[in-house]
């Protein structure tokens, strides 16, 4: 029971995502629309925000085996695909939160992605965890930049182009940075 409703309260959510800017979802209004308690939905969510959490994190792993290797080229055109196809959800999420939250929430779901793919750069090096963390944060801050260029520029960017000048950065950094650090 406890995971349908949970499934109810997203895809509610979700409902409500395609027709109003975040900020103009009220935990009122979804549970009026869901059919259940305010209680109910406070069993499964501290607030709106633990909801958008959940929501983002769900997003994410359909995206982001937790036991795969990471493809991060492969998966970032996936998810911008995905975006550019449902354009009215993303511009009411990242219109509707402050510049600050969102951040958080990209770099909350990039984190352990980029520490990932800069493990994968380095394996049969020695390389000390501090470098390896700040490999990837250096990966992560260009990666949330363009991330954020992408829907600034209203999602216009070629997608597959854009991602594979990305990646031959990215790989030439990789590659440089490991090398400079070993």
């Amino acid at each position: 029971m406890a995971l349908y409703t949970k499934k109810l309260i997203m895809s509610t959510f979700q409902e409500m995502l395609e027709e109003l800017p975040f900020d103009r979802i009220t935990v009122a209004a979804l549970v009026k629309r869901a059919g259940i308690s305010p209680n109910t939905f406070y069993y499964h969510y501290q607030d709106i925000y633990a909801l958008l959490d959940a929501w983002f994190r769900e997003r994410a792993e359909a995206f982001i085996p937790s036991d795969a290797p990471i493809e991060w080229k492969s998966t970032t055109k996936a998810v911008l695909h995905q975006c550019k196809a449902h354009p009215k959800t993303v511009y009411h999420v990242f219109d509707g939160l402050s510049r600050d939250r969102l951040e958080r929430y990209i770099f909350s779901l990039t984190d352990d992605v980029f520490m990932k793919v800069v493990q994968q750069a380095a394996e049969g090096r020695s390389l000390s965890d501090d470098r390896l963390r700040g490999i990837a944060a250096f990966c992560r801050y260009a990666y949330i930049g363009f991330v954020m260029q992408f829907f600034w520029n209203r999602m216009d960017n070629a997608i597959d182009e854009s991602v594979d000048r990305l990646g031959v950065l990215f790989d030439t950094f990789l590659a440089n940075a490991v090398q400079a650090a070993d």
